[in-house]
């Protein structure tokens, strides 16, 4: 099994033990609550289309700054307000991935959707947020092809 940040590794243990829809449903809401939007430092609307996600329903767009210490610092935008999933997913990759060692980061595969959201998650939804997981893979990958 590739090596995975440990954050990522805890949040995916929590999801584990998650049992019912609505419960899964709750956790999720609180994470998109915490959601914070792209600083204006970083980027400002019209987002650039070379920073959006392929594929997600909500409009999510991804950049990675680069960090002291071989990691990178993830920011996301999700244009459509009613994109909770998208915003919960942002939280999660921020709050797991960012300062993490770009090695790991480059291993994480974007089926921890499923692991997070529930073999259920409709198609379209689904693919949207493992595109962002996706560029976020990328985004590490690039960092280490240089």
């Amino acid at each position: 099994m590739p090596e995975i940040p440990e954050r990522l590794k805890e949040l995916l243990a929590d999801f584990s033990f998650v049992t019912s829809r609505s419960e899964r449903a709750e956790l999720l809401i609180e994470l998109a609550d915490r959601f914070e939007p792209v600083p204006s430092r970083i980027a400002v609307p019209p987002y650039p289309e070379d920073h959006r996600v392929q594929y997600c329903e909500s409009e999510a767009y991804v950049w990675a700054e680069d960090q002291p210490g071989d990691s990178l610092k993830f920011y996301f935008a999700v244009e459509n307000p009613q994109g909770l999933s998208a915003m919960a997913m942002a939280v999660i990759l921020d709050e797991t991935l960012s300062g993490a060692p770009v090695e790991q980061v480059a291993q994480v595969a974007p089926d921890i959707v499923l692991k997070i959201f529930g073999n259920d998650i409709s198609m379209g939804k689904g693919q949207g947020l493992m595109g962002m997981v996706s560029v976020v893979q990328a985004e590490a990958r690039r960092r280490l092809a240089n």
